[in-house]
């Protein structure tokens, strides 16, 4: 289901951002939370437009490179980093060591916004928009209480970061490592929000130094297709 996004009103307070920075950045040959764009870490870029979209709560998952994405991180962001133990077990295997967590909670969180690390050009206003669209509820299949899933699209493209509802997290934390949280995604297309942006940064995936050249030239010719 597709809606256009609205101005986003005042983020709520149970939403919790997760950045996911445990790959192994081969392609890239360092690690890319410590990459600069516009003067600050590709980490310190995600972590601001989840902070500045609204959610005070943020997370992030480090792995091997745990060292370099502690330093990525400006000490007044003040950003727990957590580490997976397996990051080789893919991205979702990350990002099952943050749900693990929140669940571990006394106060649990209603929802998570989940960024990649390797996504510096999101908007603030992104973020704002995938809250106002999960805490004001859609019509049509999606259940009353709000979608359990929000993805933001540019140009008829889906992109990150994605919201996932508290509703599914058991489900993210069931599915195999390999298959990746797409499955959760797909699985059941009636829960799920296209939420149209004004942001081609949903679709910037920064992996190789030709990627970062083309990032700094502003060329957007590593947009993936």
């Amino acid at each position: 289901m597709s809606v256009p996004a609205a101005a986003a009103p005042a983020a709520r307070g149970d939403v919790v951002g997760i950045v996911l920075a445990g790959g192994a950045s081969r392609r890239m040959g360092v690690a890319k939370a410590g990459l600069l764009h516009d003067g600050r870490t590709f980490l310190a870029r995600v972590v601001g437009a989840l902070h500045d979209g609204g959610i005070a709560d943020v997370v992030v998952v480090s792995g091997s490179a745990h060292e370099a994405v502690l330093a990525a991180l400006p000490v007044s962001q003040h950003v727990p980093v957590l580490r997976n133990p397996e990051p080789e077990r893919g991205q979702l295997s990350s990002l099952k060591v943050a749900l693990a967590a929140l669940l571990a909670r006394d106060v649990r969180p209603a929802a998570a916004v989940v960024a990649l690390v390797d996504h510096p050009a999101i908007r603030a206003q992104t973020v704002a928009a995938l809250i106002a669209a999960w805490a004001k509820g859609t019509v049509g299949d999606v259940p009353p209480d709000g979608p359990a899933i929000v993805v933001p699209v540019h140009d008829g493209r889906r992109g990150h970061p994605v919201l996932f509802a508290a509703d599914v997290w058991n489900e993210l934390l069931a599915t195999p490592d390999a298959l990746g949280a797409r499955a959760v995604v797909h699985a059941r297309p009636a829960r799920v929000v296209e939420l149209e942006v004004d942001d081609p940064g949903i679709r910037i995936d920064v992996d190789t130094p030709a990627d970062l050249a083309s990032l700094t030239a502003g060329s957007g010719r590593f947009v993936r297709g």
